[in-house]
């Protein structure tokens, strides 16, 4: 019996053939040749077969590209390693928030300067009252406003706590040289890849150090002091290699500075960061989201966001298809920008929702 459930088996499982050619695969068993002929057997000793309707082939359903999440570009902002700027450990001091500016203390990539807003305990008590949020509160402020917008996304704020925004997450020092190149590397490749890609990239500045937790992250004048070839040797493409090079230049000639991203609008921010080779709109926006910690920022390019908007609006997702030109839309930018313009000015903790919407079951829940 089990001979014959494994010669089954073996018949119907095409994954455990191994050597067998296609070619003779596909050909039928040799008959010996008969010499004599047979007799065509009588029509009413030969049963009929029910007619039978061929199965029809299931077609195979498009696949939506792999779209972009926060998880993927956790290579932006989350510390290299303890021994990093990014890791300080110190208690998050309450300071003043800008909606509509740079919340992240940022750290000059040469000298390591901290610039930051001010702490709340350093304003004068007579300008207090001019206080209009602080980044212990913001977070805060930011979900009463969504739940009052769209009282839907109430089950998915309680299920997922937003750290990014959150008093820890508005501490964490950002040196903006590092996000970009990190953003840089992470294009295109697995999240893997990028990220062991990233700590060859480390490496190659800290040969004297063999601990790998104790590198530091290079200087753009380091950067600028190496060739592309020894960059590729990173396991970065010769593209890439060129965008990191050519952004540490940018750095180190002071054609983009700390201070201009920390001061600049947003308006101004993507404008010159996307004359950057390497940096398109997509990645300028979730650097201003996830590493300048700007409040307002929305990305209507972005597949996850699209896709958790259209089911947060009842839609069926799953059934959604691509566009004639191949391109996937869940739905258009202008009703993308429609529905986010309510959300002013928290777009960016609106869109990080929007990407875990998917994740709570809000069905049931009324507007």
């Amino acid at each position: 019996m089990s001979s014959r459930r494994s010669a089954r088996l073996s018949a119907s499982s095409p994954n455990l053939q191994q050597t067998s050619s296609p070619k003779n695969d596909m050909l039928p068993p040799k008959v010996a040749n008969i010499s004599k002929k047979r007799k065509t057997p009588l029509k009413e000793n030969v049963p009929d077969d029910a007619p039978s309707t061929p199965k029809r082939k299931k077609a195979t359903k498009p696949v939506p590209p792999l779209t972009p999440t926060p998880s993927a570009i956790g290579l932006m902002t989350a510390p290299y390693s303890s021994g990093d700027i990014d890791d300080s450990g110190l208690p998050p001091l309450n300071r003043l928030a800008v909606p509509n500016g740079t919340n992240a203390p940022l750290v000059t990539p040469e000298t390591h300067r901290l610039i930051v807003n001010k702490a709340v305990d350093q304003v004068s008590p007579s300008k207090k009252g001019n206080i209009k949020s602080t980044t212990g509160a913001l977070l805060e402020e930011a979900l009463d406003h969504l739940i009052k917008v769209e009282p839907k996304l109430k089950p998915v704020i309680e299920k997922h706590h937003c750290h990014v925004f959150s008093p820890e997450g508005l501490a964490e020092e950002i040196d903006p040289f590092r996000s970009l190149v990190s953003g840089i590397i992470s294009q295109q490749v697995s999240g893997a890849a990028a990220k062991s890609i990233k700590a060859k990239f480390v490496a190659l500045f800290n040969k004297d150090e063999p601990d790998a937790a104790q590198h530091s992250f290079p200087t753009p004048s380091q950067v600028c002091a190496s060739s592309i070839d020894v960059l590729r040797t990173a396991g970065l493409s010769q593209r890439k290699a060129e965008y990191v090079h050519g952004l540490a230049e940018k750095f180190h000639s002071k054609e983009i500075t700390t201070e201009m991203l920390f001061n600049a609008s947003y308006e101004e921010v993507l404008e010159e960061l996307i004359k950057v080779r390497g940096l398109g709109k997509w990645s300028v926006e979730m650097f201003a989201c996830f590493g300048l910690k700007r409040m307002d920022v929305f990305s209507t390019g972005d597949l996850g966001v699209q896709r958790g908007m259209a089911a947060l609006m009842g839609r069926d997702v799953g059934k959604l298809k691509a566009s004639k030109g191949g391109k996937w839309k869940y739905m258009s930018e202008k009703e993308m920008e429609e529905i986010a313009e309510k959300f002013k000015p928290y777009r960016s903790v609106f869109m990080w929702y929007c990407w875990r919407v998917e994740d709570v079951d809000i069905s049931t829940f009324e507007s």
